[in-house]
């Protein structure tokens, strides 16, 4: 990395970047607080790999279905009003549980259902926010704007081991309360945003169909002819479904094995991936002051993507401390791979496409996610977790060779951009 040759005349923090950022920081906070919760609620109450895996894809898969339903309606209507209203049904909804579970009404199904929910509301509100944020950063910015994203989404996972505390003390009642207080704050905060939507007016110029659900159903299929239509783009679609599928097991297979391996394992599992997030930390720090070669980006985030998957295919045969090592490897590695890909896809992308695009990538995304999850899951009920994540970051890196590495040319133009 180098020194910029100059200082970006452009202020990033504007009173609305400011406001976005202030506000996602706050709901996250609440959700990580109660999300480890849930985890560690469903694990105890079920005592099942596989039952845990089931909880994970339930939430996961309206992420499957709703980003690409939901792109074309975010790219023709506001995307704010969209965040805000969704912040403030999501604090009714944790309001509603806290109640409920308050009153001794715990079950798994009633826990699906409010997965699904949450779920649902989740992966429309992650198109909107993913397709809002780029519109609120001035010009040059963009590499600073993604680090300040990772690194304050990174920092709020402190709240996981006090998430873990409360819940072993108190209980997952509190913790719903919580984030319900948070997700208003949001919101209220989201409707102080004042930034102009234009590529609403650009689309309306652009309307081919009389009926508004001709015309959404008109607009998804274009946003398929765009993906397929560039090839850099589809490529790292493509990759990010390995990498996702990677992700789904990890995330499922983790957990449950540093809570049947070590005593205490919870804890041992925060520690060592709590150095994942001390790496994205500063790795995010690094990016805000310094910036990548444009022509080198490309090759950057190919090498990452290779020395990431080999890490975290290894670590869990190593002692702790290697373990700690290596996740803090990993996260400083993890925020570079971020920047260079959302930074690069968002500004190759046209605004009036931008919901299109991140409704079609995160649907792509999480079919990985899923099938990662339910694959691995089932896979532990009979074989040894390492073995499972090792064949399956294997997997990726073939994915990495093959689809980043195979289009080099096209997938360059997309990642090695300046700001």
């Amino acid at each position: 990395m180098e020194q910029r040759p100059q200082e970006v005349k452009n202020p990033l923090w504007t009173k609305d970047f400011t406001i976005i950022t202030v506000g996602s920081v706050v709901s996250m906070l609440g959700s990580v607080l109660s999300g480890f919760a849930m985890s560690l609620l469903v694990l105890d109450y079920t005592k099942s790999t596989l039952l845990f895996a089931v909880y994970n894809v339930l939430f996961m898969l309206p992420h499957a279905v709703m980003p690409a339903l939901c792109g074309p309606f975010l790219d023709r209507f506001s995307r704010r009003k969209t965040i805000y209203t969704l912040d403030f049904i999501t604090a009714g909804l944790y309001v509603v549980m806290g109640l409920i579970f308050a009153g001794g009404y715990f079950n798994f199904a009633l826990l699906a259902v409010f997965c699904v929910a949450i779920g649902i509301i989740g992966s429309v509100y992650r198109v909107a926010y993913d397709s809002f944020y780029p519109l609120l950063i001035t010009e040059g910015n963009y590499t600073k704007a993604y680090s300040v994203a990772s690194t304050l989404e990174t920092l709020t996972t402190v709240m996981t081991p006090l998430s873990a505390l409360i819940y072993n003390k108190l209980g997952v009642v509190p913790l719903f309360f919580f984030n319900a207080l948070t997700y208003l704050a949001a919101a209220i905060m989201e409707t102080r945003i004042t930034a102009q939507e234009h590529y609403i007016a650009r689309q309306e110029e652009n309307r081919t169909e009389s009926r508004m659900g001709r015309q959404m159903v008109a607009d998804f299929k274009e946003g398929m002819r765009y993906l397929w239509g560039e090839k850099g783009l589809l490529a790292v679609a493509v990759y990010f479904c390995f990498s996702a599928f990677a992700n789904g097991a990890s995330q499922t297979l983790d957990l449950p094995y540093f809570k049947s391996t070590f005593q205490n394992g919870e804890y041992i599992f925060m520690i060592v991936w709590g150095m994942s997030s001390v790496g994205r930390a500063i790795g995010g720090g690094l990016h805000y002051k310094l910036h990548l070669p444009k022509e080198k980006k490309y090759t950057i985030a190919l090498a990452v993507y290779i020395i990431i998957n080999a890490l975290e295919g290894t670590y869990l045969y190593t002692p702790i401390p290697a373990m700690m090592v290596m996740c803090f490897i990993v996260g400083i590695l993890g925020v570079t791979s971020y920047n260079i890909r959302i930074a690069g896809t968002q500004r190759y992308v046209p605004d009036e496409k931008k919901g299109r695009f991140n409704g079609a990538f995160g649907t792509i995304e999480t079919v990985g996610m899923v099938a990662g999850q339910l694959i691995a899951g089932a896979l532990a009920e009979f074989l040894p977790i390492r073995g499972i994540i090792s064949g399956i970051m294997a997997l990726t890196t073939v994915g990495a060779v093959v689809f980043i590495g195979g289009n080099r040319a096209a997938v360059s133009r997309v990642y090695n951009t300046e700001d």
